[in-house]
């Protein structure tokens, strides 16, 4: 027997008022599909932020570096009373390691993270006064900080948009949407650097972040709830308007 075609309407999610309504040729990059995600983005997830709890630059680091292959939540609950032990980097480099590791175990590979905050700690201590540096060129320097840590701190701290922030959610949404086809993070980055407006940079990573949290998941991705899945030809959804 031929399986029945789904016929659900979305449950959930706002359909933009305009540019998502229409079809667009799979992987079309024209400027005119990109101003529709975004608009559908901004629809969806008009307030998005970093949802990693920080009072400085210097805690947004340490907290982006244990969020590796961890999630958001349990580097929240792991965080305030590694501050409240060690609060400044200063501090940090010099705890003894066994007592980091002891910290932070819960997000796992603890030992490694373990030695990249605490040489964050020393190298920022040590070469930029105590005060994490505001470029990416210094930023990427310090132990742990990669090029989407560093975008993170920047974009999020001090509003500066040197590169978009390529996790795991944005790299799967950008293929998901044609907006990239590199199989690196750091190809993945220059593809969208090219394509989203740097304006939008910043605020472009915490919406798609947010919607690979709440909708467009790994497995099974919600495309009922999604409001730009009229722009999304990706051949694994679950549901077509």
């Amino acid at each position: 027997m031929a399986k029945p075609k789904l016929t659900a309407k979305p449950t959930a999610g706002k359909q933009p008022t305009t540019g998502a309504s229409r079809r667009v040729p799979r992987g079309d990059l024209a400027p005119e599909r990109i101003a529709a995600i975004l608009m559908g983005l901004d629809e969806a997830y008009p307030s998005a932020e970093c949802a990693l709890i920080h009072r400085s630059p210097w805690e947004l680091l340490v907290a982006t570096i244990l969020s590796a292959q961890c999630t958001d939540v349990r580097v929240n609950m792991v965080t305030p009373e590694l501050f409240r032990r060690f609060p400044a980097p200063a501090a940090m480099a010099k705890a003894k390691l066994p007592v980091l590791e002891e910290l932070i175990r819960t997000t796992g590979f603890f030992r490694n993270k373990a030695k990249s905050i605490q040489g964050a700690a020393r190298k920022i201590t040590e070469d930029f006064g105590g005060e994490v540096p505001q470029t990416l060129a210094e930023l990427i320097t310090v132990p742990g900080a990669a090029r989407k840590t560093a975008n993170v701190v920047l974009g999020v701290c001090f509003g500066k948009a040197e590169g978009v922030v390529v996790d795991t959610h944005v790299f799967r949404i950008a293929h998901r949407l044609g907006l990239a086809k590199g199989d690196t993070a750091p190809k993945v980055e220059q593809e969208l650097m090219k394509v989203i407006p740097q304006n939008r940079w910043i605020g472009f990573s915490h919406q798609v972040i947010h919607h690979g949290r709440q909708v467009c998941v790994a497995r099974k991705p919600k495309c009922d709830r999604c409001n730009i899945e009229p722009l999304c030809h990706s051949k694994d959804k679950t549901w077509e308007s």
